[in-house]
């Protein structure tokens, strides 16, 4: 019962797909950028997050402090918010993004190419 009690709100988001679905309803940008919109919104949020590691690096000798830590995870949530618009405007859940992820990794590492390089290995 007690480790229930330390478990974070869910805020109703139990599931990637209620996510997914969370995502969809604060969509802002009108259909015609689908695809565009939310992929410049990543790329835009990749690069906060790297921004956030360099001043990890640059002005905390490479120490993550909690605020860091903080700002890295709130980063991150964005790329979530954007690789998931993404998936939508593809008409693909972000669940299958994942699951084919899985599926690719797994096949590497079957295969022993995980460390390689290319991405048809």
């Amino acid at each position: 019962m007690e480790e229930e009690q330390n478990q974070p709100e869910s805020g109703g988001l139990e599931s990637l797909d209620k996510y997914q679905m969370f995502v969809r309803s604060m969509k802002v940008y009108d259909r015609e950028y689908a695809l565009v919109y939310p992929i410049l919104g990543l790329a835009n949020e990749a690069g906060e997050v790297a921004g956030k590691l360099k001043k990890i690096m640059r002005d905390d000798g490479g120490q993550l402090s909690t605020e860091r830590f903080d700002d890295l995870v709130s980063e991150l949530g964005d790329v979530i918010w954007y690789v998931t618009a993404v998936a939508d405007d593809l008409g693909i859940t972000i669940s299958d993004i994942f699951y084919a992820n899985y599926l690719k990794l797994t096949d590497r590492a079957n295969r022993g190419v995980i460390k390689g390089s290319g991405d048809n290995r």
